[in-house]
């Protein structure tokens, strides 16, 4: 299962990508999480220590790496290889907890033009050996703009969770998402509540979203901003939060299993 998730900053989807990552490992699947957000936090999010990220980097910041992989040369307008070797990467640059591997992406900045170059090159052919070429449960932990995911990956998402809050400008980011996401071809967009606190926040998120693609919500726990201020997993902390990310995920399952009777 590949499931992508992306929302406007702070809202709370790394959250709930370390929850998602914990949980299906715990029931015993192979999860790979990748942190394709330029603000990574999904380590702490998932347990993982800053030690044990010590001396690891986001493979979009590897120029040698990607200058070895492409055959790039120095030098504006250089040719350099297109499809490079990526399948050994993950193995090489994981950093594993809990039954969670982690890799953490990072992303280019691309500028107004776009950019060909070989760190994006390297990048974009690794994110689709991931969705492609890989059977574990791959959770990718995105920001707002998606633009990791192309047309060539786009069908190998069999998710994208759009993460929302009680507040207009989350809707909006979130309508934007949509709007790109269907743009190259993601078929499957549900969404997730978070930050939820109250019955005014219900029921202005249930009147804002479609009720048919709702997942799920995650309340305003203390374990989560706990976690947060100690850098751990608000996972380990249990009760609650365990039951709804439980729900979440049969509602994903369900939402997965009538899209897939449709065609």
């Amino acid at each position: 299962m590949k499931i992508a998730i992306a929302g406007k900053g702070g809202v709370g989807k790394t959250t709930l990508a370390g929850l998602l990552a914990r949980s299906y490992a715990d029931d015993g699947y192979r999860v790979l999480a990748v942190d394709a957000d330029p603000d990574a936090n999904l380590a702490s999010s998932i347990g993982i220590s800053s030690e044990q990220l010590e001396g690891i980097e986001p493979i979009s910041t590897m120029k040698k790496l990607a200058k070895e992989r492409t055959g790039a040369s120095e030098g504006y307008g250089s040719l350099f290889i297109l499809n490079p070797k990526v399948d050994d990467l993950p193995e090489r640059f994981c950093v594993h907890h809990k039954g969670v591997s982690l890799l953490l992406m990072g992303t280019v900045d691309q500028g107004g033009s776009g950019c060909v170059c070989p760190e994006n090159t390297l990048v974009r052919n690794l994110m689709k050996h991931l969705l492609v070429g890989n059977d574990e449960v791959v959770i990718l932990d995105m920001e707002a703009g998606i633009e990791h995911l192309g047309r060539a990956t786009a069908e190998s998402v069999d998710v994208l969770i759009v993460v929302v809050e009680a507040g207009k400008r989350s809707l909006q980011t979130a309508a934007q998402i949509e709007k790109l996401a269907s743009d190259i071809g993601i078929r499957n967009i549900a969404y997730v509540a978070s930050k939820v606190d109250g019955d005014a926040d219900r029921e202005f998120i249930m009147s804002s979203v479609p009720i048919s693609r709702f997942l799920g919500m995650l309340s305003m726990h203390e374990q989560i901003r706990g976690a947060d201020r100690q850098g751990s997993s608000p996972y380990d902390a249990g009760g609650d939060i365990l039951v709804e990310v439980q729900s979440i995920r049969r509602s994903l399952n369900d939402l997965l299993g009538r899209k897939a009777s449709q065609h």
